[in-house]
């Protein structure tokens, strides 16, 4: 019987002179193109004219006066009321699920039942149900947020190997103690990773969020100019809720370095 062989995966992390290259690259394509020709400004506005919609927003001169920081200050307040409340929330929800046959039972149907519904399903029973003001638009969020983070808590869980927890056990801990220095640390990277997708899921929803009934927000902001045509808008927009959300995952990797530093390195 041939001996299986050894793969060497690669190690975690990335180059960042690539990753600044890959940058690049795209943007030096996004010039071509539109210098080209090759699409219609409509389609496809220039850099230029994405860079003076970011300035004109940041003077304040688009949408009822309000300034490009106005727009990002509510919009993060809202996703980060939304991600602060799912954490709240979902995590013990989940550790529980992942600890208590009872809990899985009980709950397991209905987070799988709503977690493949797109947000914009539900939102007009939001809407119904609460109005058009801000608890709407957070709850929105905190839905999109808390399916996973419940799965990756309970998945988590199951980290702890058997073995550390009959010797906890063995040591006279009791089911507190063994939840909290036994499972909960061996939970914690799979909690953190969740944390990470529920603020993509967040951002994400963010543009379904503030269809109700907002007047500042960069989903409001990107969703109105859609209505005009104003490609530059949209796309400026775009591009600042994603830079946004991209220093939000960084941030999010570093807590996650400093707090699970053992992440794949067992």
């Amino acid at each position: 019987m041939p001996l299986a062989r050894s793969h060497n995966f690669p190690a975690s992390g990335h180059w960042p002179l690539v990753s600044l290259a890959s940058a690049v690259v795209l943007l030096l394509l996004w010039w071509i193109s539109t210098q080209a020709g090759w699409l219609t400004p409509l389609v496809l506005p220039s850099p230029a004219a994405v860079g003076d919609a970011f300035l004109a927003a940041q003077r304040g001169e688009l949408q009822g006066g309000h300034s490009l920081f106005e727009h990002f200050a509510w919009s993060t307040g809202r996703v980060l009321a939304g991600l602060l409340l799912a954490c709240l929330t979902a995590i013990p929800l989940g550790l529980l699920m992942g600890v208590s046959r009872l809990a899985r039972s009980v709950f397991d149907p209905p987070i799988e039942f709503y977690r493949p519904l797109p947000p914009l399903a539900y939102l007009p029973l939001i809407v119904i149900w609460f109005g058009i003001d801000e608890t709407a638009k957070v709850l929105l969020i905190y839905l999109a947020c808390f399916a996973p983070l419940v799965v990756s808590a309970r998945a988590g869980v199951r980290s702890a190997s058997a073995e550390q927890i009959n010797a906890a056990q063995s040591l006279g801990a009791t089911r507190w103690q063994v939840l909290r220095h036994v499972i909960l640390p061996a939970a914690l990277p799979e909690i953190l990773t969740g944390v990470r997708i529920a603020v993509g899921f967040g951002w994400t929803t963010l543009v379904a969020a503030e269809l109700v009934a907002a007047t500042v927000g960069l989903g409001q902001l990107v969703m109105n100019a859609s209505n005009f045509l104003r490609t530059d808008i949209v796309l400026m927009g775009i591009l600042v809720i994603g830079t946004v959300a991209g220093v939000f995952d960084l941030l999010m990797r570093q807590v996650e370095r400093r707090l699970v530093p053992w992440k794949g390195h067992r």
